[in-house]
């Protein structure tokens, strides 16, 4: 059978090649992670916790977004094209930022993956992010930073968001869920091998 021709994402970063092992340091702190429950719309949720972020490279950032977006992308449910991220802000600052990996993070989802974005809650974000914000939403199309709702605990109309998108039992505690269980590095690793093998899979018969 005749291979597809690769293009866009498929050129510029070679997803297909990027393995678990390859890129697992940084996840192990669970800094970004797919959750194992949908929004009430069926969407699949990525958890995003930039707090959390352990790496400085902005290369080796920008291939785990790639890695996580296919894989993402590769087990979202049949007719679904669009996903959630939550952006959970507790422990971040400033000096977790780079304006850097920010613009390149932007580019990356605008010209590879523009549809993907149903949704996105900034989480429990500082008043300091309001300024943040205002310097890189330029970075953004309109129709992305639309899309993008600030989520406050002390605030009870903010909160009515997660409840109208998640169902509150499998929703996370540390995200106003009724849910205790938190991201575990080993068991999410042998969810990111198992999608490895099926990536090879598809591979093998294209």
């Amino acid at each position: 059978m005749k291979k597809k021709q690769k293009h866009g994402i498929e050129l510029e970063y070679k997803p297909e090649r990027i393995c678990w092992d390859e890129i697992a340091h940084e996840a192990e702190t669970g800094k970004t992670y797919r959750s194992n429950y949908p929004d009430k719309y069926g969407r699949m949720v990525l958890v995003m916790r930039p707090g959390l972020e352990n790496t400085y490279s902005t290369s080796g950032q920008i291939k785990f977004l790639v890695y996580r977006m296919e894989k993402a992308i590769m087990n979202l449910p049949p007719g679904e094209e669009q996903m959630v991220w939550i952006i959970d802000f507790q422990g971040w600052n400033m000096s977790s930022i780079s304006i850097k990996t920010t613009r390149e993070t932007a580019r990356i989802l605008q010209d590879h993956y523009p549809e993907r974005l149903g949704q996105a809650i900034l989480y429990n974000p500082p008043k300091i992010l309001e300024s943040f914000w205002m310097l890189v939403k330029p970075f953004f199309e309109a129709r992305t930073s639309s899309k993008i709702k600030f989520v406050c605990t002390n605030d009870p109309e903010s909160q009515k968001v997660m409840g109208d998108l998640f169902n509150m039992e499998k929703l996370e505690s540390a995200l106003g869920g009724q849910n205790p269980k938190g991201f575990g590095c080993k068991e999410y690793g042998e969810t990111m091998r198992e999608d490895g093998k099926k990536i090879h899979s598809i591979s093998s018969v294209q």
